[in-house]
């Protein structure tokens, strides 16, 4: 058997947590199992991250680049947005559709992301990149009357 990567462990650790503290409300495990269930440690990552990571202000000052009075722009800005604000990476972005941006929990998200090999998360969409969505496809529908459910974010084929 293949050993896990210490970002991996800890991942499912999280979700063994939390589903030993929705076991401990419902009343389906005690309080001292549930605390001693929870208080396994996290596997320390050692290392350093490669490559170039923008700052904040790099981010801004990337995001102010289209041109957002033009429905390009609008639409650019909100490819650059969900790259930047969701953490998307270009094949997440490329194969996304607008069926997956669902209400949760008081949250925006993107649910059910096939991402890197196979692997189905939800994604978390801060406000102002689910604005800048909302302003896009606005934006389309007045322009053209009607609207593509599907593949919104794929770029036309020529």
């Amino acid at each position: 058997m293949e050993a896990l990567a210490p970002s991996m462990v800890n991942v499912r650790l999280s979700a063994v947590r939390k589903l030993v503290a929705e076991a401990r409300k419902n009343g389906l495990i005690g309080v001292e199992d549930a605390a001693s269930l929870s208080e396994v440690p996290n596997i320390r990552q050692k290392g350093t991250r490669l490559g170039n990571w923008l700052t904040r202000e790099q981010a801004k000052d990337l995001l102010a680049v289209p041109d957002r009075s033009t429905l390009k722009g609008k639409r650019d800005y909100v490819l650059l947005a969900l790259l930047v604000g969701c953490a998307l990476r270009r094949q997440e972005l490329a194969t996304l559709d607008v069926e997956t941006h669902q209400l949760r929990e008081g949250r925006w998200v993107r649910a059910d992301l096939e991402g890197k090999g196979r692997s189905i998360s939800t994604v978390a969409v801060p406000v102002w990149v689910k604005q800048g969505v909302d302003a896009w496809t606005t934006a389309a529908i007045d322009r053209e009357g009607r609207q593509s459910r599907r593949n919104v974010f794929r770029p036309p084929r020529v």
